[in-house]
């Protein structure tokens, strides 16, 4: 069953781009991850990037969690999803960022999963706790301290 995604909070994007542009001219590449129907954090899990490329080791996720897709870089601007992209997409969510340069809060587009584009809200929320760390520590237990 597909997740109803109201939109990304504008800190969350405002991380994808500073981190896509702190990353320039390789690749970023990370997880999407919702709370309450508003995706809230990015994963970046180990990544190998190039300036043509990111793959992420999908593997070395943490499970449980409320991933809704996927945000990547694209360091000469194009903002339109490649073969290669939409595979991923089809594996990982319905919801997928791609940024590009020069990495300002109009150089992003959303897609689903068959790399159709797709309206995304950006939401003035304040972000409490991540899913993904309440889902680790439950998965894992304990405290951090």
């Amino acid at each position: 069953m597909k997740k109803k995604i109201k939109g990304i909070a504008r800190d969350a994007l405002k991380f994808v781009l500073e981190v896509s542009a702190s990353s320039h001219p390789k690749e970023f590449a990370g997880m999407l991850y919702e709370t309450d129907g508003i995706i809230t954090d990015v994963d970046v899990p180990i990544t190998q990037s190039s300036n043509v490329s990111a793959v992420m080791n999908l593997f070395m996720l943490p499970v449980n969690t409320h991933t809704v897709g996927s945000v990547h870089s694209h360091p000469s601007g194009a903002l339109q999803p490649s073969d290669a992209d939409i595979r991923l997409f089809m594996q990982s969510g319905d919801y997928h960022i791609i940024v590009g340069y020069p990495y300002d809060i109009t150089s992003w587009t959303c897609y689903d999963r068959i790399g159709d584009r797709r309206e995304l809200d950006v939401l003035d929320v304040e972000i409490e706790e991540s899913a993904v760390y309440r889902d680790i520590q439950e998965t894992f237990g304990g405290e951090n301290d």
